[in-house]
């Protein structure tokens, strides 16, 4: 029976993906307890700190499947812990009392912070892959409305002509930006946990650190300069660099949204049959992919939030915020897991109306081009006299509903120093369109080869 909406049978597909629900999932966490266990008993047999006859017990029941999972639930809720009910379950599948080497010098959070940053890795490879299918998308669209004009916006009002290619562009900049995060946080958290009871790995009297390095290399793993256990900066980063992820898909779902309104109409989600319909208004299409991505990277940055409070830990080992992470990490690796596909799919099937684009441009009159004009006329009459000259010309266009280019070419000061023509080059947006082919043309040359 699920109740969270990332294990609903209804809308798990819809808020995050299979992929990541199964690297967060008991099976999965409890597979990487079983790894590090393994190659724990592996690297101290190496060293000789345990006798190789015992590793070679453990190895061999080292296997999720020999794991009674209902059993492990019944110990981690009369334990508080899931640790001690593997290492006992990995202890009483062992002959000859062998298995009493399982877990040697380790502490429950050692084990539990390693498989964490073990499906850290997995997580970051999923979340990593989606952004570059994503950034493929956008290069694409960037490319292809390299100098298509649309307005641009501020404060929601039209402010001067931009390209659609250069809004793609904008979005692109930020994930090829969250990739290099990534790659940089990796060096900083993809780092192993192995220091015993309050972090100075007393229980092991010879080969301490030997055991440390060995074990996080056999993990694939870095190794810490010094315990972690309540230094949870690592862990914050991660959840820090979600959210950011998810503030760049909450901007793009933000403008499809906006321009998806039915009285402004440049763009599209991806139609399919019945997708975004309405109940009771058969004309409606709703902007379902944008308007699920925004509800879950909303949640997303409360736990990001959350990540970084779990970071003021008490003394050695905390006595709660460490619980934090077990509850929202999985969760928003999820969410936005779920924000990336919801978003991947609407960039790779985004319908695009270049000429509902220009008509939007246009239905002002001109006034969107008042800049260029004020520009324009600033060689001959000074720029500051130009705005105010133009700015009151606009301000009789709204009242009166005359074309601006009337106002202008008819004004005595304006028509002295330009023509008609002159000035309706000034008023073509495609003229205005400033150096946006160029910023897009920056941006492509940042995707990899």
């Amino acid at each position: 029976m699920a109740a969270s909406i990332i294990d609903s049978q209804i809308f798990q597909g819809i808020f995050t993906t299979d992929a990541m629900r199964q690297v967060w999932s008991d099976q999965n966490r409890t597979a990487q307890y079983i790894a590090i266990e393994r190659a724990l008993a592996i690297v101290q047999a190496r060293l000789g700190l345990i006798p190789q006859e015992a590793a070679d017990e453990i190895v061999s029941h080292c296997h999720l499947d020999q794991i009674d999972m209902d059993r492990l639930r019944q110990q981690t809720e009369r334990i508080g812990y899931p640790i001690l009910g593997v290492v006992t379950q990995l202890n009483q599948l062992c002959r000859d009392k062998l298995g009493e080497y399982v877990h040697w010098g380790a502490t429950t959070q050692d084990i539990t912070d390693t498989a964490t940053v073990l499906q850290i890795r997995q997580a970051l490879d999923l979340v990593d892959a989606d952004l570059a299918a994503l950034a493929t998308g956008l290069a694409r669209l960037a490319k292809d409305h390299r100098l298509t004009p649309v307005i641009g916006r501020s404060n929601l009002q039209q402010a001067i002509p931009v390209t659609f290619g250069y809004k793609m562009a904008g979005i692109l900049s930020a994930v090829l930006r969250h990739r290099e995060r990534i790659t940089q946080l990796r060096e900083r958290v993809l780092v192993g946990e192995f220091a015993g009871a309050a972090g100075t790995l007393a229980s092991l009297q010879t080969g301490a650190m030997e055991t440390q390095a060995g074990l996080c290399a056999e993990l694939g793993l870095g190794q810490p300069v010094i315990a972690w256990h309540t230094i949870r900066d690592n862990i914050a980063e991660v959840g820090c660099v979600l959210g950011l992820i998810g503030g760049t898909l909450g901007k793009l779902s933000m403008d499809v949204k906006l321009m998806m309104q039915t009285e402004v109409g440049e763009v599209y989600e991806p139609y399919h049959h019945g997708r975004g319909s309405s109940s009771t208004m058969p004309q409606k299409r709703n902007p379902i992919s944008s308007a699920y991505t925004h509800g879950a990277i909303s949640v997303l940055r409360q736990h990001a939030a959350a990540l970084m409070d779990a970071m003021v830990a008490d003394h050695e080992r905390s006595t709660g915020p460490w619980q934090i992470e077990w509850i929202v990490l999985p969760e928003a690796f999820c969410l936005l897991a779920g924000a990336l596909r919801q978003m991947r799919a609407v960039v790779d099937g985004l319908e695009v109306d270049a000429e509902a684009m220009r008509r939007n441009i246009d239905m002002t009159g001109g006034l969107v081009m008042s800049e260029a004009v004020m520009m324009g006329l600033g060689p001959y009459i000074g720029r500051e006299y130009a705005h105010d000259l133009v700015y009151d010309l606009c301000r009789q266009s709204l009242q009166t509903k005359a074309p601006l280019i009337e106002l202008l070419a008819a004004h005595p000061e304006i028509s002295r120093h330009v023509s008609r023509d002159q000035l309706l080059e000034m008023l073509d947006p495609a003229r205005y369109l400033g150096q946006s082919g160029v910023m897009v043309d920056r941006v492509l040359a940042q995707m990899p080869a």
